[in-house]
């Protein structure tokens, strides 16, 4: 599918942090969420990715189940991926629903959620 301009995009990913009931917005302490073209060098090295791997987005930070004595730090970051998001879609609904499902999965990890766990909630 050709791109969609950063404001479109960035409106895709407001609508789906919209559509998250309450009780997850409201849970959402200390966090940033962004929006970059793709992952750096430096994020695809951390995580071992490949040139053929994918990355639609990525959370930097202590989860909830992880935090102890948590202050004075910065706050954790969600980054989501336009360009490798686009490539995978197919039009622009297919688009919205890709990040719809990047962000969950993105915010499941501040929720202390791993991988597995996202994969059996079919994410």
């Amino acid at each position: 599918m050709r791109s969609v301009s950063r404001e479109a995009f960035e409106g895709f990913v407001a609508e789906a942090l919209e559509a998250l009931p309450d009780f997850f917005l409201d849970r959402l302490d200390n966090v940033g969420i962004v929006v970059e073209d793709e992952p750096t060098r430096a994020q695809r090295r951390y995580h071992g990715l490949g040139p053929r791997d994918t990355l639609l987005g990525l959370y930097e930070g202590v989860a909830l189940t992880d935090r102890e004595s948590y202050g004075m730090v910065l706050p954790d970051k969600i980054t989501i991926f336009q360009r490798p998001l686009e490539e995978m879609s197919d039009d622009v609904d297919d688009l919205i629903y890709q990040v719809q499902v990047t962000v969950v999965h993105e915010i499941a990890h501040h929720f202390g959620i791993d991988d597995d766990r996202l994969h059996e909630l079919g994410y």
